[in-house]
């Protein structure tokens, strides 16, 4: 059973409800008939709310950091079967969660026309999507944010790869090294230029610093990883500012500071927070089937209403999370303990013992 860590589970938490409000805002017809009534708040979920993606980045890298490479020294691992673990892992909910939207779409094209509800997905589309591979393909998402699990597979994999190396190579300390220099890589290179936003490169500078908050400590090596955190994000943002860097430096810097101290523990040891950081990642794979089935009941029903478009909107979110939660029970913990079970069977010592350092932190728009 996994050792659960309250700030990190405040901050899924808050970061994946954050999303559903954001998606709410940016997508059908019930944000758009409520925003004449509350203009500035709709505006700035729609604006900012797609922010909460760098928290999970920074998360990732923190979390899949400690089972890999606890103070910076990594494990012997295998890639591939790290990866192929990984995989397994991230594709049995993923799945589960496309075919939910697209039933969810199909159920809300016979109750409305409106461009909300998405088009019957071609041969080509389902194929790129159930392989992660949409955007690098070019082809539409089936649902809201599905792109963050592509990213986080790459990612996980780019950071076993560096680890790996750096093990073969005999060379103490040059894991942190091998990190920084591929974050430094991204945040001054390949995340200035959207092009890249279909690969991992473009999101590995926020993982890095996840990654090095989860070095961070007061120990000389430790300190060194908060040095680098402040060098890197401080670089970036001088070269050319991004908001979205400035939160994940925000982040990182609050998990290097606050983790090893055991900050807010107690006070965030709440079982609600843990059940909503717990199902955080069902929250974000079902909650826009749902979404898109309340939207086009609104469009259907009670287009351009302002009361029953707000109370549409408070039924998709609480029900997001309702959603979530059932989602979880029957369907990813299900699918998660088979695949930890799997592993078990294929090797005498697994490689990452708590599942929440094996699972993705959630995810969320670019």
């Amino acid at each position: 059973m996994s050792v659960r860590q309250p700030l990190i589970d405040a901050l899924k938490a808050f970061a994946s409800q954050l999303i559903v409000l954001h998606h709410l805002a940016i997508y059908g017809p019930m944000s758009d008939a409520v925003r004449p009534w509350a203009e500035p708040v709709v505006d700035a979920v729609s604006e900012y709310g797609r922010l909460a993606v760098q928290v999970f980045l920074v998360i990732a890298g923190f979390l899949a950091v400690r089972g890999l490479a606890p103070g910076g020294v990594p494990r012997p691992i295998e890639p591939v079967a790290l990866v192929r673990r990984r995989w397994v892992r991230l594709a049995g909910p993923y799945l589960a969660a496309l075919a939910c939207a697209v039933v969810a779409a199909a159920l809300g094209r016979t109750l409305t026309d409106h461009d909300t509800v998405p088009d019957a997905p071609t041969a080509l589309q389902l194929l790129a999507n159930v392989a992660m591979l949409q955007d690098i393909l070019g082809q539409e998402a089936l649902s809201a944010g599905i792109w963050y699990v592509a990213i986080d597979l790459q990612l996980y994999a780019l950071l076993v790869a560096l680890l790996w190396a750096a093990r073969r190579s005999g060379v103490a300390g040059a894991a942190p090294v091998l990190v920084v220099a591929l974050g430094a890589a991204s945040l001054l290179g390949f995340n200035r230029d959207a092009q890249w936003d279909a690969w991992g490169l473009y999101f590995f500078g926020s993982y890095a610093l996840g990654a090095l908050a989860a070095w961070a400590g007061p120990h000389r090596a430790g300190r060194a990883a908060v040095i680098a955190i402040v060098v890197l994000g401080s670089a970036a943002l001088v070269l050319d500012f991004r908001i979205r860097i400035a939160v994940a430096l925000a982040t990182a810097l609050l998990l290097a500071w606050a983790m090893p101290l055991g900050l807010g523990a107690r006070r965030l040891a709440s079982p609600r927070i843990e059940w909503l950081g717990r199902i955080s990642y069902s929250v974000f794979l079902v909650h826009y089937p749902l979404c898109v089935l309340v939207e086009a009941a609104a469009a259907r029903w009670f287009p351009d209403a302002p009361l029953p478009a707000a109370l549409g909107l408070a039924v998709a979110f609480f029900g997001s999370t309702a959603a979530g939660a059932l989602f979880h029970r029957y369907v990813e913990a299900p699918l998660a303990a088979r695949a930890v079970g799997r592993s078990a069977e294929a090797s005498a010592r697994p490689v990452l013992a708590d599942d929440d350092e094996a699972q993705p932190a959630s995810s969320a728009p670019r």
